[in-house]
């Protein structure tokens, strides 16, 4: 797939943008706070439907504004498409091909997006909270089912945390019986939800593994592994998955009451990432730690291919100033012909390979974009 349009109105720093892309790499240069990422948070939205810089929707409308537009115009093997995300103190509209989508999850998964920024350096050594939500990101994108039955353990887990902390120090009846109901709806949620977690982990154990080899010089193996709190294994069917999250919960029960909060569930799953049989983020160096999140992030390009049969849009903001030359020219190299991807820098002198000198560049200045020759 790949872009073929962009449309924004009032969002961010730019107050009217229609601008056409090629199908290579597209440099968007420009100094610091002129608009270069606010670009890549346009597309970014254009594909989940919010951003990846903040929570508050307002903050994407241009300054004393009422509304901001985003729209594109891109091809996928299925066809010319459209998307459109309206934003306003109304809320939030989303269209497909002119028609408004009344559910996200009919939404996200139309336009395929992989970011790379410097924030995601951070994915191995990070909290476990940025690997969880890439997880989810990555899994949302291929699986509307998912962001459903994530959505709903989700609400779940909100009122069941509420009622923990009106159970303590003593629980009534009424609320005993609601929290085994809660229980029951959380149990049943949770192992959806790690079931395709599991799946999804084992894909990319396949991809990554054989990307760092790359990388690494045949020095390093990655492995990837799902490590779920409630103790379940990959090997169980959807109703053991359940029945051992309940009897879980059961078993932990009344420490829950104490606490007031739910503590095992795919919230407080976690990632492990080692290299050569050690944990990454604590013994790994910073290059071992870049080279993992790099291989990561190809994988997630090379398995969304493998699920939908083609390739998704790449974004890399700011990151190849932090990455070295080897690193920066494996990454070039795997999406060299193949991905649509978007670039932003200050610079790229001394990135001598031949992709970036074949790109479109764009000059980004004021919340302007004019074409560079």
């Amino acid at each position: 797939m790949h872009i073929n349009s962009l449309h924004l109105k009032q969002f961010r720093n730019y107050n009217h943008i229609d601008l056409p892309v090629e199908n290579k790499i597209n440099l968007i240069l420009g100094e610091n706070a002129q608009g270069k990422t606010n670009m890549m948070e346009a597309v970014y939205v254009l594909a989940f439907a919010k951003s990846h810089r903040t929570s508050k929707d307002k903050e994407l409308i241009q300054w004393e504004e009422d509304f901001a537009r985003i729209g594109a115009d891109f091809s996928r093997k299925s066809g010319p498409t459209s998307l459109e995300v309206i934003i306003s103190s109304k809320g939030k509209k989303t269209k497909v091909n002119g028609m408004e989508q009344r559910k996200l999850s009919e939404y996200i998964g139309a336009l395929n997006v992989v970011m790379f920024a410097p924030e995601d350096l951070n994915l191995v050594k990070g909290g476990p909270q940025m690997r969880r939500r890439f997880i989810d990101m990555e899994i949302g994108q291929i699986s509307p089912v998912y962001l459903y039955d994530l959505s709903l353990y989700q609400r779940i887990l909100k009122q069941r945390n509420q009622l923990l902390k009106d159970m303590f120090p003593v629980p009534e009846k009424e609320q005993e019986v609601m929290l085994e109901v809660l229980s029951d709806q959380l149990a049943q949620t949770a192992a959806k939800v790690i079931q395709r977690r599991f799946v999804f982990l084992e894909m990319l154990q396949e991809w990554s593994a054989d990307i760092h080899k790359q990388i690494s010089r045949e020095r390093e193996e990655l492995q990837v592994a799902y490590i779920p709190t409630a103790q379940v294994s990959e090997e169980m069917d959807l109703s053991m998955l359940e029945v051992r999250i309940k009897e879980k919960l059961e078993h932990i029960r009344q420490n829950e009451i104490r606490r007031g909060v739910t503590l095992i569930g795919p919230h407080r799953d976690e990632l492990s990432l080692k290299i050569n049989g050690k944990e990454v983020q604590t013994f790994g160096s910073q290059g071992q730690q870049r080279t993992a999140a790099l291989s990561l992030k190809l994988a997630e390009i090379e398995l969304i291919n493998e699920h939908i049969g083609e390739y998704p849009i790449l974004l890399l903001d700011d990151v190849l100033s932090e990455l070295d030359n080897h690193r920066q020219s494996h990454l070039l190299h795997a999406i060299q012909g193949k991905v649509q991807t978007f670039v932003t820098a200050t610079s790229v002198e001394g990135i001598e390979h031949e992709t970036i000198k074949k790109a479109s560049a764009f000059q980004a200045e004021k919340g302007t974009l004019r074409q560079m020759k």
